[in-house]
C-alpha cells in the first residue's frame, strides 16, 4: 500500500464538481471527479480547482524537499 495525502475539494461555481485529490509519496496524482466517478488530469482543472490542485502541488513538493533535506543533511 502506497503512502498518499487525500484532500477534497468542492467547486463553488458552475460546474460545482466534487474533487478528491490523491498526493501519493512517490510524487504520482490520483484526481477523482466524485459525481462522475470518473478520475481526471490536472488538465481537466479549471479556476480554482487548478488553483487548489497547485496550491497543494507545491506544499507537498516543499514537504518532500524539507524531508530529504533533513534526511541526507
Amino acid at each position: 500500500m502506497r503512502n498518499c495525502e487525500n484532500y477534497r475539494f468542492i467547486e463553488k461555481h458552475r460546474p460545482f464538481r466534487d474533487l478528491t485529490f490523491k498526493f501519493y509519496a512517490d510524487g504520482t496524482l490520483t484526481i477523482i471527479d466524485n459525481t462522475a466517478g470518473e478520475v481526471i488530469t490536472p488538465r481537466d482543472l479549471k479556476g480554482e480547482s487548478y488553483d487548489f490542485y497547485v496550491r497543494k502541488r507545491i506544499a507537498f513538493i516543499k514537504r518532500d524537499l524539507n524531508a530529504k533535506k533533513l534526511k541526507y543533511a
